[in-house]
């Protein structure tokens, strides 16, 4: 399964893009933000209840085919907002969404991701949308993505899983939400969060297992081991926290395994009331084995 905060895409649009690179997949594979927020509407709203879309097509159809009907005007009513990104959005909408829910709408957001990265750097997600209707109106949104488990929940009901592996490249989203479901989570070094966000991750965000890439999941994922004077050893690296400083032990270049030791020493280390100065984590090599 594919889980994604993408809320502006319709399943099957994500499943053609996948398919287009060489991994098949169709569209009943495919769990969107979109979908959760819908799901979230039904635990409160009977079929029949009007609901004001601020968002994409994607969003458009899941509340639709969710069986309620979409209105464009806090005038019309509405008992929820249905709020997710799309590009094209503007002042307009948003207006009309913080209207809404200041006469009593709902307010259910897909996700809340502050960022959304783009070939010119990282632009404004659906978070910082929706924290413009939150700072107009004064009320908290309900959310249905990523890190909620919600998804992640719907997902593995779909997909009839007894044994579920969340893998992600974003700590505050993809593992966040495996820690509040209680499931294993495999971060990626290959997106948003760095190694370095991994070494220095608070307890609520940290995976289960780091791997270089996705070829991680066909790999061994070494556990490491407290050696002598608290060195974390994983491979050919060490680490150990002295008085707030993280220090390095690495036999040749650095690899995945120096992550997973630096991050041991790290977490054990925080965990003990004794938390890592930032500024001696360096930024590890990022997909390397």
């Amino acid at each position: 399964m594919f889980v994604t905060n993408n809320a502006s895409r319709e399943p099957g649009s994500v499943a053609e893009q996948l398919t287009g690179l060489d991994i098949p997949t169709s569209a009943d594979e495919v769990m969107t933000a979109a979908q959760a927020a819908a799901a979230l509407l039904r635990t409160r709203l009977e079929p029949g209840a009007r609901v004001l879309v601020v968002g994409g097509a994607g969003l458009v159809t899941a509340v639709h085919d969710a069986g309620f009907v979409l209105v464009e005007s806090a005038d019309e009513e509405p008992d929820a907002v249905a709020q997710g990104f799309a590009p094209e959005l503007g002042w307009a909408q948003l207006a009309e969404a913080a209207y809404a829910v200041q006469r009593g709408a709902w307010h259910v957001a897909s996700n809340l991701d502050l960022s959304l990265p783009t070939a010119r750097g990282f632009a404004p997600g659906n978070g910082s949308l929706v924290g413009a209707v939150r700072a107009a109106t004064g009320v908290e949104p309900d959310s249905a993505g990523k890190p909620s488990p919600t998804m992640y929940r719907l997902a593995i009901e779909r997909a009839g899983a007894r044994a579920p592996l969340v893998v992600g490249d974003r700590l505050d989203t993809d593992l966040a939400g495996a820690r509040a479901g209680g499931y294993p989570g495999l971060h990626v070094l290959t997106g948003v969060s760095t190694a370095r966000d991994t070494i220095l991750a608070e307890p609520h965000l940290r995976p289960h297992y780091v791997g270089a890439d996705l070829r991680s999941l066909l790999e061994p994922h070494p556990v490491p081991v407290r050696t002598d004077a608290d060195w974390w050893s994983c491979g050919d690296s060490a680490a150990r926290v002295d008085d707030g400083a993280l220090r390095l032990d690495v036999r040749g270049t650095a690899t995945v395994d120096t992550v997973r030791a630096a991050a041991a020493a790290s977490w054990a280390a925080a965990d003990a009331g004794l938390p890592v100065d930032p500024s001696t984590v360096p930024e590890l090599p990022v997909g390397t084995h």
